[in-house]
């Protein structure tokens, strides 16, 4: 069960509450019956395991530059050929 922080707005009162899930949130302060509100609380994360790292998604070639595929050939390249060819398409239905 999750634990859920309110402050009420009329003393400033902080407290804590376990509650489950589906029960609705609480709406009076125990101390003085003013109206509270959930305080949202920062959630603490723990990464474990592989590839949480730079050097764990390294391929196996290091001289690799970014943008360049298996073959040798750059995505600019790729996407100047597919515009000549779009090109080329217009101008035969012209």
């Amino acid at each position: 069960m999750p634990i859920y922080v309110y402050q009420c707005d009329t003393c400033g009162l902080t407290f804590e509450r376990r509650q489950r899930m589906a029960e609705a949130p609480l709406v009076d302060c125990p101390e003085c019956d003013g109206h509270v509100q959930r305080v949202i609380q920062p959630v603490g994360i723990v990464f474990k395991g592989s590839g949480f790292y730079v050097t764990d998604n390294r391929s196996h070639s290091s001289t690799a530059l970014p943008g360049k595929k298996d073959n040798g050939v750059t995505k600019e390249s790729d996407s100047s050929t597919d515009s000549s060819s779009s090109g080329d398409d217009k101008a035969k239905s012209d």
